[in-house]
């Protein structure tokens, strides 16, 4: 990638510990197949415990996880927690995940 444009130093330097802060997410499998599940749309706590065969104190905590970073964003209706992407960014790297490993 090559361009002719100046990169401000400071701006850069940001870009890159956000980039840091989502490959760290990342780099956990468990939150790498909830993320990966939620690409395809909004799930609800059960369905991702049960899709993704992860048990439920290890899901709570990997999910908020997630949750902190910005990552998703949930909404309740009645008893039931769903989860969604909440972030341009991780949804477009999980897209080229996708590509590169799972097709």
């Amino acid at each position: 990638m090559q361009t002719d444009t100046v990169l401000d130093p400071a701006r850069v330097r940001a870009a890159a510990d956000a980039a840091c802060r989502l490959m760290k997410v990342l780099s956990n499998p468990d939150r790498l197949l909830l993320l990966c599940e939620l690409s395809q749309g909004e799930r609800r706590v059960g369905e991702l415990e049960t899709l993704c065969d992860i048990a439920q104190p290890t899901l709570s905590q990997q999910l908020g996880v997630l949750r902190d970073e910005g990552l998703v964003a949930t909404r309740r209706e009645g008893k039931h927690i769903h989860y969604r992407i909440d972030s341009p960014q991780a949804l477009a790297v999980m897209g080229v995940l996708y590509d590169q490993f799972c097709k």
